[in-house]
């Protein structure tokens, strides 16, 4: 193997665990881990836990990529993949994923503890097979009930470290669920016709951009809400409600503005703005964790 096609190869395999979606997903299980606890978590768990889980998260991806080779195919977004171009075969994406699952569960049982495992085990499953196979191609809610495996991290690294499932924990877990709708419609919106051609029956397909643009905004309106319950329960403060009324208000203005103006450039910029929306929410719940101010009586 010459060294250009050595570098290709580990591009492919690199391209196969979502780098930028598990990334996301790393460090609000990080910020899920740094949030259990009143100072520094354990460092063993710490750094076994944020592998465990990024492995898993890589593996889930890397049997996405399997199952979806037919209709990733048939997009543009997606047909410059590994499996579509063959890069690499079926063979080499299963052994591959197989792999780095199973050393994702080793790491977690050993080094970390067994509840995590467990959890973790589930939401790859959770999204790897029962949403890629089942809902992704039955139903038009696909994203809402399959969201649950992508808003598992946060919950998976606070369990890591405490080994119980916290309510805090759910919270964040429920930011998340409550923000993937609007998240992946906004991109759907964007992507419809393709979508159309790979018979995947995403909402704008089945309802119709129009539709979606509804829930996208209604959505946003109850993330809004939600975000709003980590100060009224006392698990944070000032920083992080200011940050959640600041960015929850960017969020509905974009959404506002996907309603007014029905063009692609808008629907990806909300999705775009939807990425950095959740990092930044994190990122002030984790900066609230440490440095926290509260009003004076």
């Amino acid at each position: 193997m010459t060294n250009a096609q050595s570098t290709l190869s580990w591009k492919n395999y690199l391209e196969l665990c979502k780098p930028k979606v598990v990334v996301l997903l790393v460090f609000t299980a990080i910020v899920g881990m740094l949030l259990a606890v009143p100072g520094m978590p354990p460092l063993v768990n710490l750094i076994y836990g944020t592998l465990g889980i990024g492995l898993a998260s890589s593996s889930a991806a890397a049997i996405n990529h399997f199952i979806d080779q037919k209709a990733d195919a048939e997009m543009s977004r997606t047909q410059n993949r590994p499996l579509p171009t063959g890069e690499l075969n079926s063979r080499n994406v299963l052994v591959f994923a197989g792999f780095i699952g199973l050393l994702a569960m080793i790491i977690l049982v050993v080094f970390v503890n067994t509840l995590t495992a467990v959890l973790t085990f589930l939401s790859l499953i959770g999204y790897a097979v029962i949403y890629t196979i089942y809902l992704k191609h039955m139903t038009p809610q696909n994203i809402v009930i399959g969201g649950a495996a992508g808003a598992a991290p946060p919950l998976l690294g606070w369990c890591a470290i405490t080994g119980e499932v916290h309510p805090h924990a759910l919270l964040l877990f429920l930011i998340i669920f409550v923000w993937t709708p609007p998240h992946f419609w906004a991109l759907a919106v964007a992507k419809r016709e393709e979508y159309a051609k790979a018979k995947i029956p995403m909402l704008p397909v089945t309802h119709g951009a129009e539709f979606t643009r509804l829930q996208i905004l209604l959505y946003t309106i109850l993330l809004f809400i939600v975000t709003l319950l980590p100060y009224l329960t006392g698990m944070s403060r000032l920083i992080y409600l200011l940050s959640a009324i600041t960015l929850g208000s960017i969020f509905i203005y974009y959404a506002i503005n996907l309603m007014r103006y029905k063009d692609n450039k808008t629907a990806m910029k909300t999705f775009f703005f939807s990425i950095t929306y959740l990092m930044l929410m994190f990122a002030a719940l984790l900066i609230d964790h440490y440095f926290p101010i509260t009003l004076s009586a």
